[in-house]
């Protein structure tokens, strides 16, 4: 895969079969006396994508140039002709391939990118849940997980007001205080930045009462929860359409208000 191929293929076939030949380090960007670290892609992987400029961003965007011209002088190019960044946002498919070196390809991902960046600023983060009582909690985690023919155990992961973050399956199968380690529920919790955790399994026999190992696997959690800061909640024990919690039970403090 060297000279031989990059004689027969144009630019963008290499770059789509992730062949690099003599000439991508330097004729890819159009930027032969720039270190490879202060190239485009190079860089946003160093200092991350807010420290490139616009031709930079554009540039990555449309991947690749043409044989004899890369892919950054095309984006300079390209904002050149069509006003600026600004009006880049309003330019149509048929004008973008109107500049010179721009393909149908490479204008689609152009307005893929921009229709990204516009949906990201009209529509709303999608509002989280927020479990404040065992019954809250139970109502979301029962349709997902009661019905699971084999013991799931897992965590629900909340932040300071009790919105979800996200739910976190840890093992599958019978579960007892051996199978599940701190280690892994407070990895999941540090990681995701949880402020607290409920815990919860559920029981396929279809009685939600606690055994013996579901109490001795909740107490060590919940020490557990005390060194590293982060509290637990509540142990939730699912079945069919019923739930055991050790916090309505007095194992744990009640819910806040």
């Amino acid at each position: 895969m060297g000279r031989a191929i990059g004689r027969t293929r144009g630019i963008a076939e290499k770059y789509m079969a992730g062949v690099r030949g003599p000439q991508m380090g330097e004729g890819e960007w159009g930027v032969k006396a720039l270190a490879a670290a202060d190239r485009p892609r190079e860089k946003l992987v160093r200092v991350g994508a807010d420290a490139l400029g616009d031709n930079e961003l554009v540039a990555l965007v449309l991947g690749s140039g043409q044989r004899n011209r890369g892919a950054l002088d095309l984006a300079n190019s390209l904002l050149s002709a069509v006003g600026g960044l600004h009006r880049l946002t309003r330019s149509s498919r048929d004008a973008l391939c109107r500049v010179p070196g721009v393909g149908e390809a490479q204008a689609a991902r152009l307005l893929a990118a921009v229709e990204l960046g516009r949906r990201t600023l009209l529509q709303p983060p999608a509002q989280r849940p927020q479990l404040r009582s065992p019954r809250e909690t139970a109502s979301y985690l029962l349709p997902r997980f009661s019905a699971r023919p084999v013991e799931h155990f897992g965590l629900v992961l909340l932040d300071v007001r009790s919105r979800v973050i996200r739910t976190a399956l840890l093992s599958v199968g019978t579960i007892d205080a051996t199978t599940v380690h701190p280690r892994e529920v407070f990895r999941e919790a540090t990681v995701a930045g949880a402020s607290s955790v409920v815990l919860f399994h559920n029981h396929p026999s279809g009685d939600p009462s606690p055994s013996p190992d579901d109490a001795r696997l909740t107490a060590r959690l919940v020490r557990a929860g005390e060194v590293m800061g982060i509290e637990v909640i509540d142990h939730l024990i699912l079945a069919d359409h019923r739930y055991y919690s050790f916090r309505e039970s007095g194992g744990l403090a009640v819910f806040d208000p």
